[in-house]
């Protein structure tokens, strides 16, 4: 590999990205396009996808909404299976969906936990089941990368989210244990773990954003005095995704302005 090109290059290949009607998701689709890949975005809200897709064919690369509610497992599969019918065998899969219910630990809804473990580390283990089907059939290798967070190695002092926290600690275990199990098939399995972006998923509908005083608080305990901004975790999904990546798997990349460090 002798060209940046050549290092980080996505052409001829096909991603996969849940939860790609917002927020971080939005940004994840279009690094994928920025790659040179194919991209299918998978969500539930179809009217959103429909319009993101244009912005990603402006890239240059093919592209396919797909609704699907990925805490369905029956849905879950008819989505798999019209990506692959659509644009091909899926090469990169960005297991991106996820929620985030707040309540007091004491006080926390069971069924609001159990939706949150369905979807923010069930369907990601299910949809990781069929991509390293099809990467060990065609004997390619290819690359799982599930979206974690910060709050899945440290425990939270801003949000009461027990659920969500439970679910980015469990992912990245998984994430370490896929690894060890898809190593010798060239599959590799890492996490990107984000600190704190403004998306739809952190908006107080009150507020119209982010609770002004949740979002001193975050400021408070990030080395860097702020929030991550939009385009910050491009390159570290390139990177993951991308032949330069072909040594790196098992690992939990932090993009967290310093949260972890302290």
């Amino acid at each position: 590999m002798t060209t940046l090109e050549s290092l980080f290059s996505l052409k001829g290949q096909v991603a996969l990205v849940t939860g790609a009607s917002a927020g971080l998701g939005v940004e994840f689709a279009k690094a994928m396009a920025i790659g040179g890949a194919d991209v299918a975005l998978v969500a539930r809200r179809m009217e959103r996808l429909e319009a993101l897709a244009p912005q990603i064919e402006a890239l240059g690369v093919r592209c396919l909404p797909v609704q699907a509610d990925l805490s369905d497992p029956a849905q879950l599969e008819e989505a798999y299976a019209q990506v692959t019918a659509g644009l091909g065998p899926v090469d990169i899969l960005i297991n991106n969906a996820g929620i985030a219910p707040a309540a007091k630990a004491e006080k926390h809804p069971a069924e609001e936990w159990e939706q949150a473990l369905r979807i923010n580390l069930t369907a990601p283990f299910q949809l990781a089941q069929h991509a390293a089907r099809g990467m060990i059939e065609r004997g390619r290798g290819g690359r799982i990368i599930n979206i974690g967070s910060v709050m899945g190695e440290v425990a939270s002092a801003v949000f009461p989210t027990a659920a969500y926290n439970a679910s980015k600690g469990g992912m990245h275990m998984l994430t370490r244990q896929l690894a060890i199990e898809w190593a010798r098939h060239g599959i590799t399995v890492n996490a990107l773990a984000p600190a704190w972006f403004p998306s739809e998923m952190a908006y107080d509908p009150r507020h119209g954003g982010i609770n002004p005083r949740y979002q001193v608080r975050m400021e408070e305990l990030t080395p860097m005095k702020r929030l991550g901004r939009e385009g910050e975790l491009t390159a570290a999904l390139i990177f993951l995704a991308s032949p330069a990546a072909s040594y790196v798997t098992g690992s939990v990349l932090t993009v967290d302005g310093g949260w972890l460090s302290w």
